[in-house]
């Protein structure tokens, strides 16, 4: 399996270019907020069963998916710090250890481009973080850094292209087949 692994700051545009990249590539997509919003009927964001069942969730839908040999599976992850330091380690142990490959992808923009998007239809179609407000003071906090994150194979600044041309645009640079 190829699991290509999606990260970025909120509105950054990992959604819309995973569901772009899923069209072109025939990959499933396991975006955060199926988990997210699962978890979030029940507990509290950020809780402690919150944190744990997240990431419970997202290893086994992870490490299966590379047993059973999926042909690829697209995840999306906001870097946040309620995710437990070790995650993602435990990612690339469960994949490689299944002899399959993990590709790192990390979707950028300008913060004027994060805070025109914030506060979009889409988003608040889906749950997501919409207030400006709240999301400036997160981010001073350093809530959303990406510093602790593995080198992204692919670094695509979204607000320069459209999300089919950054999809495209790792389709090419990761060699990826097309369906």
């Amino acid at each position: 399996m190829n699991l290509l692994f999606i990260y970025g700051k909120p509105a950054t545009g990992k959604l819309t270019v995973a569901r772009e990249l899923a069209k072109l590539t025939g990959y499933k997509l396991f975006h955060n907020h199926l988990t997210v919003d699962l978890l979030l009927a029940v507990f509290e964001f950020g809780s402690k069963p919150f944190v744990e069942l997240r990431e419970e969730i997202w290893l086994a839908v992870i490490k299966r998916a590379a047993t059973e040999r999926q042909h690829g599976l697209i995840f999306t992850f906001a870097p946040e710090t309620t995710v437990r330091p070790g995650f993602v380690e435990k990612v690339l142990d469960a994949v490689l250890g299944a002899g399959s490959r993990v590709r790192f992808i990390e979707l950028t923009c300008p913060m004027e481009e994060v805070y025109r998007r914030i506060d979009n239809q889409s988003r608040r179609n889906t749950g997501k973080l919409t207030d400006h407000e709240v999301y400036e003071k997160l981010e001073a906090q350093g809530v959303f850094a990406t510093t602790h994150m593995p080198k992204a194979d692919v670094v695509i600044d979204t607000s320069r292209q459209s999300a089919e041309e950054s999809a495209a645009q790792i389709v090419k640079d990761l060699r990826l087949p097309k369906v």
